[in-house]
């Protein structure tokens, strides 16, 4: 388990990096996990790789992610206090872009669905 903790720190380091080299406008750490997904899908290593294990072992402590960002909100509550109209505003629209792009998605997949079940003869 220590040999996938060790992979998944490497690809860390990789996307931030990149991130930092190229000036990329996305957190490094979201380009090391999709660095790595890329690899996890080329190379498909068995259910019992290390790598697998360790991010299930993290998944099962997921709460303890949450802690940094709880202690941000206390840290900056001044600032939370004094702007939480454009805040509040941004995410009421944020949380209403997300839900009309998943209701959109939603619909072109049953679409497509239902087009291919058309096409194949299936029933509904």
């Amino acid at each position: 388990m220590l040999n996938g903790v060790m992979w998944l720190l490497v690809f860390q380091f990789i996307g931030e990096f990149l991130a930092r080299v190229l000036h990329l406008p996305v957190p490094g750490p979201v380009i090391g996990m999709l660095l790595l997904v890329v690899a996890l899908l080329l190379r498909k290593p068995p259910a019992d790789a290390g790598v697998l294990r360790a991010s299930d072992a993290m998944l099962r402590h997921l709460q303890l992610f949450f802690i940094p960002p709880a202690v941000g909100i206390i840290t900056y509550f001044a600032v939370l206090r004094d702007d939480w109209l454009p805040i509040a505003g941004g995410l009421v629209l944020s949380w209403l872009l997300g839900l009309a792009a998943t209701g959109l998605l939603v619909t072109l997949l049953l679409r497509g669905k239902r087009g291919h079940e058309e096409a194949s003869g299936e029933p509904a």
